[in-house]
């Protein structure tokens, strides 16, 4: 069960179809992690090219692929890659192809993975490109919904903080349209709502959603999908200090509620942790489900599933 393209760099380009194939692809890896692996990729290269910070994308990407009998290989800062000489993101993605069997890369500049998946001669993964997409997050997130809620289709999901930088929740908002009878509420400061590019789209698509500022307009939704307020993407540091810690989810906020709670993580403040125990705080369950998420993508695009 291969998919209908060669390089992942949005989740605009999945159907339905697409994403029904990749989690129940996703569900067969969880069988291959618990009996401890297997030697699908056997013999395969995967690069691993990470020019902006990344914790669990870069990790799970490469333990995916090891579970699989994989090899990486991987190149992380542009300070200590040929970027940083000058060669452009189209002479890396080539040569990187000559090394290897498929390439996942994230790069702070919006349309990166474009440029490189426009020159990629093996199958390219976007892995984050600044506040544009990150697609298998996406994935992954909706991978996680489903598992928690047994279903995805009639589900109010609310997202809350750095709407406008933050690629995860526009990547998710386009998957989730994908979707029947979603309700999505959008809550953050009027400094950091959700851009245009995504309310258009829930338009165009005829999407139920409410934009809000207050974190109590999130409690009653089944989703409650909290991000940080990104210090990295503020050109005005005083800005972010003013707003870093406009929403701090507690657990007295969640009283009697069975609301899911996801973020794709790290989280500063935005989150307390006496909210971690509660059975239905799902971040660590959703950062676990990034690696059969991230090992059916890298069986499907190489023709292995």
């Amino acid at each position: 069960m291969g998919l209908p393209f060669t390089h992942l760099t949005s989740t605009k380009q999945l159907s339905r179809s697409d994403t029904d194939a990749i989690l129940g692809v996703a569900k067969d890896m969880e069988g291959i992690l618990k009996k401890g692996g297997s030697d699908l990729l056997k013999g395969k290269i995967l690069a691993s090219l990470f020019y902006e910070p990344s914790t669990r994308t870069r990790l799970s990407f490469e333990s995916a692929m090891q579970r699989l009998g994989g090899d990486v290989i991987t190149a992380d800062g542009i300070q200590f890659s040929s970027l940083y000489k000058g060669e452009s993101i189209e002479d890396t993605i080539i040569v990187a192809g000559q090394y290897a069997d498929i390439i996942v890369m994230r790069h702070p500049e919006t349309g990166s993975a474009d440029r490189a998946a426009a020159v990629s001669p093996v199958p390219f993964i976007n892995a984050g490109d600044g506040p544009g997409q990150h697609p298998t997050q996406a994935l992954l997130d909706l991978y996680t919904i489903q598992k928690e809620c047994k279903k995805i289709d009639g589900l109010k999901v609310a997202m809350v903080g750095d709407l406008r930088y933050g690629r995860t929740v526009h990547s998710l908002s386009f998957l989730l349209g994908l979707y029947k009878n979603i309700e999505l509420t959008f809550i953050s400061p009027k400094e950091l709502t959700m851009p245009e590019k995504v309310t258009s789209f829930c338009k165009e698509k005829g999407i139920t959603f409410t934009e809000a500022s207050n974190l109590e307009a999130a409690i009653s939704a089944d989703v409650l999908y909290m991000t940080r307020i990104q210090e990295e993407r503020f050109t005005d540091h005083s800005e972010y200090e003013r707003l870093k810690s406009v929403y701090t989810l507690r657990s007295a906020h969640l009283k009697g509620k069975k609301t899911v709670i996801m973020h794709p993580l790290p989280r500063v403040t935005e989150i307390a942790t006496d909210v971690d125990a509660l059975p239905n705080a799902a971040y660590f369950r959703q950062v676990r489900n990034g690696v059969p998420v991230r090992m059916a993508l890298l069986v499907m695009l190489l023709g292995k599933a």
